[in-house]
């Protein structure tokens, strides 16, 4: 018997950006070098390689995101316990409102997600570094 999926991807996206704070790029792009901001980079390592960097950005990969930022976990990475900002970026947006929505209901504060993620970035020309 085929699974029958009640709710998709599209619709757990929408309802993420209801709850969750949505930046433009500009707005972003405003925070780069900010000590008190930590913009994070879900994207996998072969999307790295291949596309560049946001400089300054903190790459944690999606698949490990809950398990660094628990501070009871054996994957804890301190930089979440940090009393900062967390801005979450992916490649088109989707898994980062996804990732900031998950952040959020565990606690963490304030998060943020960039509209349109790392293509809308470099389409807007903002400044990408190689890896």
């Amino acid at each position: 018997m085929p699974q029958t999926i009640t709710k998709g991807y599209k619709a757990l996206v929408e309802d993420a950006t209801k709850e969750i704070e949505t930046l433009t790029v500009p707005q972003a792009q405003a925070l780069l070098g900010d000590p008190e901001v930590v913009i994070v980079d879900l994207r996998d390592p072969r999307e790295l390689e291949r596309e560049g960097k946001m400089p300054g950005a903190f790459h944690c990969p999606r698949g490990m995101l809950e398990f660094w930022i628990d501070p009871e976990s054996p994957y804890h990475k301190p930089v979440f316990a940090e009393d900062k900002r967390f801005v979450f970026f992916c490649g088109g947006g989707w898994r980062s409102a996804l990732a900031a929505k998950a952040a959020q209901d565990m606690g963490l504060k304030p998060v943020a997600h960039i509209d349109g993620g790392f293509a809308a970035w470099k389409k807007a020309g903002a400044p990408v570094v190689s890896s």
